[in-house]
């Protein structure tokens, strides 16, 4: 953070953390407290957390820290409507503090990885934009705040972190948004990139090793949050053995816009389900071919194109979910979103 005192001649770096809540902001009942903390009910605002947290040493003190309030979300409580907004208050900041080196957000892991990509799908800034959260409170043993906030710094006033698009650091480890994901509940190196590991990482000295820098893909025409109101609504729809049709006919009785299946390994719906969804299509619905399975590939395939299905790539369900939700407010075209699907 920055010094009480400085002789440094020129200004300090300045990046803005945005506090969104989560474990990372949450007060723990105890020392162990590393499962049911959220039962306190405390959550921290950020200006507060980091002034608890101090001296981060560093590469913490070579910055001057903007603490930005968001609202103290649990990540399971996060909307499409959260994530507008978030977006929105970034490119606002942007303008209004064109000085700003970077970005930080701190946020609840469960859902860590969407927010994450949404904001690499909708933001079109060259400064670099950190997610990070935490596994364990701030005031129990063995808490991972510090040590992520201070990775998070590291990499977001880093020049080789510019023009990446959203990144994610958790552990010291460092991701790209499009292929992050949480892969355990409790441990503290629960983020893993499947199957292509993580970009590079942040040494116990705080000094950022990009080993390699993602392709990102700039398919969707620009996003205009100004104009939008709300995100079209797309569901997912996971297959097990013995699946049938009530949820996909439920969901196409609501009136959603698309649906995600997240179909057995390697890409197919459960027969119960497979009519369903061909009915679905026939619903002027999207319907997006997806896997469960943890490396998700999903070619353009005959029995898919008889059904109007379209294929979706090797995007997990979730972030298939995002990408059709911002790919609609484009188009409909099921040529072009196929297109689309297979080159992101």
């Amino acid at each position: 953070m920055k010094p009480a005192q400085s002789t440094r001649q020129t200004p300090l770096p300045r990046i803005a953390v945005i506090g969104t809540g989560g474990t990372f902001a949450m007060r723990a009942r105890h020392t162990f407290d590393w499962v049911e903390y959220s039962e306190s009910g405390v959550v921290t605002g950020i200006d507060q957390l980091l002034a608890d947290l101090g001296d981060l040493g560093d590469p913490a003190q070579e910055i001057e820290l903007v603490p930005v309030t968001f609202r103290a979300l649990g990540s399971t409580g996060i909307t499409p409507q959260d994530w507008l907004d978030l977006a929105r208050l970034i490119e606002d900041t942007v303008r209004s503090e064109p000085d700003l080196a970077g970005f930080i957000i701190t946020h609840g892991t469960a859902t860590l990885e969407e927010t994450a990509w949404f904001l690499d799908l909708v933001l079109h800034i060259d400064k670099p934009v950190v997610l990070t959260g935490a596994q364990r409170p701030a005031n129990t043993a063995g808490s991972d705040v510090p040590a992520n906030l201070r990775a998070a710094l590291a990499v977001a006033q880093s020049d080789q972190a510019r023009n990446l698009g959203v990144l994610v650091v958790m552990d010291s480890y460092i991701f790209s948004a499009r292929d992050v994901t949480k892969a355990a509940s409790f441990d503290l190196n629960a983020f893993q990139a499947i199957p292509y590991g993580p970009l590079g990482s942040v040494t116990p000295d705080g000094e950022v090793l990009m080993r390699r820098r993602p392709i990102r893909q700039q398919l969707l025409p620009r996003t205009h949050l100004e104009t939008i109101q709300d995100l079209p609504r797309v569901d997912i729809v996971m297959s097990y053995a013995g699946a049938d049709r009530v949820v996909v006919d439920a969901l196409v009785a609501c009136g959603c816009d698309g649906i995600i299946s997240a179909g057995l390994p390697p890409g197919r719906a459960a027969n119960g389900q497979a009519a369903a969804f061909a009915d679905a299509v026939k619903n002027d619905i999207v319907v997006v071919q997806s896997s469960r399975a943890a490396q998700a590939m999903v070619p353009p395939q005959q029995f898919l194109k008889s059904a109007g299905v379209l294929a979706g790539g090797s995007l997990s369900p979730q972030k298939l979910r995002i990408f059709l939700m911002l790919a609609l407010t484009h188009s409909r075209d099921a040529s072009l979103l196929q297109q689309w699907l297979l080159s992101i």
